[in-house]
């Protein structure tokens, strides 16, 4: 099966779209989502209408839990919390009600997905071989697929090796067939690798490769929409550097 993976949305409609445009034009059997629809960006309730007509399947990130109340908001950084409480003010009931159907992990794949890490589905950041090292001892499936850096990238481990990983530049593509993986497909809407475009992944499971694309998308209308919604400032600049 060939499955197109999201992750990291934040409410910007401008690459959730790009993407999609893509994404329908690849045909992939499936398109799954790795969670965070929601926060940073001014779109929530165009993304999760976006989400629930196009995604076979939806995990919830901690962006989503903060918007659906379900984690303090003074677990997030100034900026994150102040757009998530304008998030839960201007969000749709409908918009409300499919987050809250969301889980941030699903185990019965023939991958393993979660928002953030198989030992901590919501909030561990996996962006060292240390760590990837510990998850890839926690996680049941022999390749696993996370989100929540932004971060486009994949670490493997041979049998009797420690882990090695690398970042994943678009087209970069690699051959699962043997060794453990974790494959993080990057952020299509707050990329933060110092590319600015939305990044996105297409999974082989049948071929056992993983690809990674990058899809140009409107950074000015997507800043212009935060900006209309007066969140910091600093959440649109960000966009423009992919940082």
């Amino acid at each position: 099966m060939r499955i197109a993976v999201l992750s990291d949305i934040h409410g910007n409609r401008h690459a959730f779209e790009a993407v999609l445009a893509e994404v329908e034009r690849l045909g992939p059997d499936e398109v799954w989502c790795l969670g965070d629809l929601v926060g940073y960006g001014a779109d929530p309730d165009a993304c999760c209408e976006l989400a629930a007509r196009t995604c076979d399947l939806c995990l919830v990130g901690n962006h989503d839990l903060a918007v659906r109340g379900d984690i303090p908001l003074d677990e997030f950084s100034t900026g994150a919390r102040i757009a998530a409480e304008w998030t839960q003010e201007v969000a749709s009931r409908e918009s409300l009600d499919f987050l809250g159907g969301l889980k941030p992990e699903l185990l019965d794949r023939e991958v393993g997905l979660y928002h953030a890490s198989p030992r901590d589905p919501v909030w561990e950041y996996v962006l060292s071989t240390l760590l990837a090292d510990l998850c890839l001892d926690a996680q049941s499936h022999r390749v696993c697929l996370i989100g929540h850096s932004h971060v486009a990238l994949s670490f493997q481990r041979a049998e009797g090796q420690p882990a090695t990983g690398e970042t994943r530049p678009a087209d970069a593509e690699v051959d699962l067939a043997e060794q453990e993986w974790l494959l993080n497909p990057g952020s299509v809407g707050q990329p933060r690798d110092g590319d600015a475009r939305a990044a996105w992944m297409v999974l082989d499971t049948e071929a056992w490769t993983a690809a990674w694309r990058r899809t140009e998308y409107d950074v000015a209308g997507a800043q212009s929409a935060i900006r209309a919604a007066r969140l910091p400032d600093s959440l649109a600049e960000r966009l423009e550097y992919g940082q």
